[in-house]
């Protein structure tokens, strides 16, 4: 059947195409939640394809309207009407006013009959009729606003024209009137978060004779219109990937980890705030940059200028391969994004940039993004899941609460991670000293030893297993050894995370 696009990036995919021809469709949200600007841009992208287009204002100003699309750099041609419906108590002239014999029904009729004369002047493929309050208020009853959509319905569909209706939800939010009447629902939400930026939804209640996507979307209204970031579904994704061994650059780090990580599988870095749990990190990052291959990090928490300065100092010079376009640097602050539009950056990099290795660090800093951390765990599982099956290998990064001892996880996800390396202070001559172990790793075999390691100005340098030593990892070890091998502290760095 054939589908008028909406022109929103994004909610054609919702739609599994777009809006149907020749249909009524329901477009009803909160007021400030971007109705008029996807109403806007589906007349836009229609007038683009040669179809005339209809924006039939009950709520707003011939005026408002075009200021609104100036905003986002959109010019209403000649290809668009815009009629605005003026009702008779609104004029100014006294004897325009009805008072004592007021009559509802006639005010009702003649506005109605104003509607279809707009339409019938100019008999556009696309209408916009904006909005449905005001008709609701005219009707004072659900017999009789019903009856008038079900007329306005058939009188559309007789022409094949495509139709949006808007609905603020201003006179009766719980009037579910023209869903039944509809063809499809869209329904767009804007949440408060008590802190950030609002975080605005879609979702689809219901496309009669047609697939969408179910559930919830988040999208954004920005200079230029709308964007919706669909909901990922890892398993619509599946591409052959070659799961060969990728080396860390550090030979007692690879061999700690059977020989490596696999090729699009994802690892989970353990580990207290300043362990060095970026480091680790970014070590595969400056391997694969090495390799010839292109990668990308997504910052959370720390500031981009310090992160440039403090990895140069470990001889890891990643502005050469920023400026060269080898290496996607970005920094994401969880006040102002939703997790859709994150998963769909990340997405854009992998897909379009052909990004091999990805850094999300930290999942904490992600976590503040989230109102739910059951929501969390779902979204991280299906865009791990969806980065592994693109053959890109993921690192994320989670600071644990404490620094020794008994510390516990903002949120447990090591089930999701294919490999689980995990960082621990612990005390020995004296020194406060930083060792890794690998205690998961889903794609094959690995040390079962506990290493050393230290970061200073040769960037990363892994020792050899503590043999000789037992509780490394409650923070306090004892010596059972004759000899320690431990890393010579004289050349130890104090880099942080």
């Amino acid at each position: 059947m054939p589908t008028a696009r909406t022109g929103v990036p994004g909610l054609d995919d919702v739609l599994m195409g777009g809006l149907t021809e020749g249909n009524v469709f329901l477009l009803e949200g909160a007021p400030g939640t971007g109705k008029t600007t996807i109403a806007l841009r589906f007349l836009i992208t229609g007038a683009q394809a040669g179809e005339r287009g209809l924006y039939i204002t009950l709520s707003e100003t011939e005026k408002e309207l075009r200021k609104g699309a100036a905003s986002h750099g959109w010019l209403l041609g000649e290809s668009i009407d815009v009629f605005e419906v003026v009702p008779p108590e609104s004029l100014l002239d006294a004897d325009q006013q009805q008072s004592l014999l007021y009559s509802s029904d006639l005010e009702l009729g003649e506005t109605m009959q104003v509607i279809l004369g707009a339409y019938e002047r100019t008999r556009p493929k696309r209408v916009v009729l904006d909005s449905l309050s005001e008709i609701r208020l005219l009707a004072q009853s659900s017999l009789r606003y019903r009856r008038q959509i079900l007329a306005l319905k058939h009188y559309f569909a007789r022409y094949g024209a495509t139709v949006l209706l808007l609905d603020d939800l201003s006179s009766d939010a719980a009037d579910k009137t023209v869903h039944s009447i509809a063809h499809a629902v869209i329904k767009l939400e804007e949440l408060a978060p008590d802190y950030g930026a609002e975080r605005r939804r879609l979702k689809i209640s219901k496309y009669r004779g047609r697939r969408f996507r179910g559930g919830y979307h988040d999208f954004a209204i920005r200079t230029g219109g709308v964007s919706v970031f669909p909901r990922l579904v890892a398993a619509e994704h599946r591409t052959a990937v070659d799961r060969r061994n990728v080396s860390s650059g550090v030979e007692a780090l690879d061999a700690l980890l059977g020989g490596g990580v696999d090729q699009g599988s994802s690892t989970l870095v353990l580990g207290p705030s300043g362990a060095g749990k970026s480091t680790f990190a970014l070590q595969f990052v400056h391997a694969a940059l090495e390799r010839g291959e292109k990668a990308a990090l997504f910052i959370f928490d720390e500031e981009l200028g310090l992160l440039l300065d403090r990895t140069r100092k470990m001889g890891f010079d990643f502005e050469p391969m920023i400026d060269a376009g080898k290496l996607h640097l970005e920094q994401v602050d969880a006040a102002e994004l939703s997790p859709g539009e994150f998963a769909h950056r990340v997405r854009a990099v992998v897909d379009e940039q052909q990004a091999q290795t990805v850094v999300i660090d930290s999942l904490n800093g992600y976590r503040a993004a989230m109102p739910q951390e059951n929501a969390l765990v779902l979204h991280i599982h299906e865009l791990l899941q969806y980065l592994n099956r693109q053959g890109a290998t993921t690192f994320l990064t989670v600071a644990q609460h404490g620094l020794v001892g008994d510390m516990k996880a903002p949120v447990e996800i090591t089930y999701l991670a294919d490999t689980v390396i995990l960082l621990r202070y612990f005390e020995a001559l004296g020194r406060v000293r930083r060792a890794v172990s690998v205690i998961k790793k889903r794609t094959g075999s690995h040390e079962a030893t506990i290493r050393e390691f230290r970061v200073g100005s040769a960037g990363l340098t892994v020792g050899a297993p503590l043999e000789d030593f037992q509780g490394v990892l409650h923070g306090v070890p004892s010596f059972i050894g004759n000899t320690g091998p431990l890393l010579n502290p004289a050349v130890a760095g104090n880099g942080n995370d």
